[in-house]
């Protein structure tokens, strides 16, 4: 008798684990989608000769219709692939806008 109710609980154990969890309950709302903004850098030109603070890389991807900015520093090592939403501003050792490019 105990052989039965041990090899029942094996059973249902095995039984419990091969299931799938239930997808969380949906909310009704889709996650935000990346806006489409591909990086125009003339607009973003203002920014040449200004210390790349937040408000002025912010203001510059604003301006240049990009979804997203980052500064490059010399010598820093940045990955190469080309990203049409993105503006890269290029600082010189103090930290002012040298160049500004999409990429």
């Amino acid at each position: 008798m105990a052989l039965k109710i041990l090899l029942g609980g094996m059973a249902a154990s095995l039984l419990v684990a091969c299931t799938t969890p239930a997808p969380p309950p949906a909310t009704g709302t889709a996650p935000a989608a990346p806006p489409a903004g591909v990086c125009n850098a003339q607009g973003a030109q203002f920014a040449v000769g200004k210390t790349a603070g937040a408000s002025v890389v912010e203001e510059a991807r604003q301006r240049s219709g990009s979804y997203m900015a980052r500064v490059l520093r010399p010598g820093q090592m940045v990955t190469m692939e080309f990203n049409a939403q993105r503006l890269n501003l290029d600082v010189n050792t103090a930290g002012v806008v040298t160049r500004v490019r999409c990429g």
